[in-house]
């Protein structure tokens, strides 16, 4: 079974045309979830919760493009810890 995993974050930018986040730590995650529809509901009622802030942004990070199950390891494993 394919695992499609979104993570849905957001915060405030330092522009509302740019997707510069002001502050990292201060950046909200909503969570993890296991598929669109749940993230997207997530993500809503977190957008819906700042619609009056132009400068708070949400997203939806689609997790499961960031890794090919078909290569030994990512680049990202590759790197020396």
């Amino acid at each position: 079974m394919v695992q499609r995993l979104h993570l849905v974050f957001g915060g405030e930018l330092t522009d509302p045309a740019k997707n510069v986040f002001r502050n990292v730590d201060e950046i909200d995650i909503v969570g993890i979830f296991p598929n669109y529809k749940s993230a997207y509901d997530a993500w809503k009622q977190a957008a819906q919760r700042t619609v009056d802030d132009a400068h708070v942004r949400y997203f939806i990070a689609h997790l499961h493009r960031l890794r090919d199950e078909e290569t030994e390891a990512s680049s990202t494993e590759e790197l020396e810890h």
